[in-house]
């Protein structure tokens, strides 16, 4: 059996009560609560979390906060405006996050990294040493990862890139995000290999950056409760995924352990 990991590096928390944006991709949400969580982190001895903040969600960040008030355990990202003053930076730091999240895999239009507002954002998440929480489309993820470099934020590559393309880990993306990582100040996740089509294509993605990598720089996130996938994926499942990516209990052990807690937790 897999050694089991000391960090989950990427879950969602909510409540099906709590308000969707008017883009959200995903209405039929139940309840993904911190209670039920903690139950399932505590069956497979997974010590430590990082909640995703979910694009369902928008700016609403208030459960999430609450889960880490109440559980320091837990550490987090969140979904914010470039009008987010640095008061109230500074208040979310105390209360757990780690950094912030663009879900911009999903838009067709994204706004201007390099604008005065957002150059801004950015330098105040680096001055932080927050990350950047990315998903991103093929055709511009190298811009996208350009400006976020420029500012000296550190960035997290979401579940292996996505970049589920007909060229694989040979896709001019994929070798975006690998060079990104050789730099230094990229992190990607092994998370949401379910997602893939077919979602063994996931391996060949998780083996190319152990192989770049050793594990370092590299994270596990179960991406529970598996959104739009409910009911087809287990947590136990996403375990047996990373011990098929990553057969070496040693480098599992980096990938779930020593570089989450220091990307995360220090």
């Amino acid at each position: 059996m897999i050694h089991q990991p000391l960090v989950d590096s990427h879950f969602h928390l909510w409540r099906a009560d709590l308000p969707l944006t008017d883009t959200a991709w995903h209405l039929k949400v139940t309840d993904a609560s911190v209670d039920e969580f903690i139950e399932i982190l505590d069956r497979h001895g997974v010590i430590f979390g990082v909640i995703a903040a979910a694009s369902l969600h928008g700016a609403y960040n208030d459960y999430v906060r609450q889960a880490l008030r109440a559980h320091r355990r837990f550490r987090a990202t969140a979904t914010v405006t470039p009008q987010t003053d640095i008061y109230q930076l500074e208040r979310m730091r105390d209360d757990g996050f780690v950094g912030i999240r663009f879900v911009w895999g999903l838009l067709d239009e994204i706004p201007d990294l390099r604008s005065g507002e957002y150059r801004t954002l950015l330098r105040r998440v680096a001055d932080l040493g927050w990350h950047v929480h990315l998903t991103d489309r093929e055709h511009r993820i190298a811009s996208t990862i350009a400006a976020i470099e420029a500012s000296g934020a550190k960035l997290v590559i979401d579940h292996l890139g996505l970049f589920d393309t007909p060229a694989g880990i040979n896709g001019e993306a994929f070798r975006t995000v690998m060079a990104a990582v050789e730099r230094g100040r990229t992190w990607v996740k092994l998370s949401a290999g379910f997602r893939f089509e077919p979602p063994a294509a996931a391996k060949q993605y998780a083996q190319a950056l152990v192989s770049l990598t050793g594990g370092e720089r590299l994270v596990w996130g179960s991406d529970w409760p598996f959104a739009a996938f409910e009911g087809k994926v287990t947590y136990a499942d996403t375990l047996a995924a990373l011990e098929d990516w990553v057969p070496d209990p040693l480098v599992r052990a980096r990938i779930c352990g020593s570089t989450p807690l220091r990307l995360y937790f220090t």
